[in-house]
């Protein structure tokens, strides 16, 4: 059976790894994925495949794409059901939720240690706040982001492990360009 997959790509089009949209719609073609699609150009890729190992098929792309960009990539892949999990999960409260000036979704390869959970909360600020579920963070923003101290490099230098992080504001458009609740 054919399931559709949501690719996170980190640092695509930014930093000098400038990638066209269309080429990235090749690749995944190349290596075998359907009903390929890129969502705003920063390394959103929407597919289609009967394989089901998510690990395999991150580990897969990686590797097409330092084969085609020369560089490493790192790919954070979502079911269907697991993105439409991550558009229903509300961490914070409505009134949080008004004041915020920015909500993202850090992704991640793997649920984070109780270690590493408390590494995030420790980056907890007057403004920045957090919340773990499965392979995913919330980070509530009170302030603009460029106004924050946290950022991903931050992240991973504190907490250890690699992510990306994408809008509220996206997550919630790519849900409804693919009619998921």
């Amino acid at each position: 059976m054919t399931m559709r997959y949501f690719a996170f790509l980190r640092a695509i089009n930014v930093g000098g790894h400038t990638v066209k949209m269309a080429n990235l719609v090749q690749y995944f073609q190349e290596i075998g994925f359907s009903d390929v699609h890129t969502f705003i150009a920063s390394g959103n890729v929407i597919f289609s495949t009967s394989a089901e190992d998510v690990s395999r098929l991150e580990r897969d792309i990686e590797d097409m794409l330092v084969l085609n960009l020369g560089y490493e990539v790192k790919v954070f892949i979502r079911s269907t059901e697991e993105f439409s999990g991550i558009l229903r999960y509300q961490p914070f409260h409505a009134e949080e939720i008004a004041n915020a000036g920015a909500i993202n979704v850090g992704f991640l390869t793997s649920p984070l240690s109780f270690a590493e959970q408390e590494k995030l909360q420790a980056l907890t600020t007057e403004a920045d706040y957090f919340h773990c579920m499965e392979r995913e963070f919330y980070w509530l923003c009170k302030t603009g982001q460029s106004q924050s101290e946290f950022s991903l490099k931050l992240f991973e230098k504190k907490v250890g492990v690699s992510a990306t992080l994408r809008g509220m504001k996206t997550i919630k458009r790519l849900g409804e360009k693919y009619a998921i609740i």
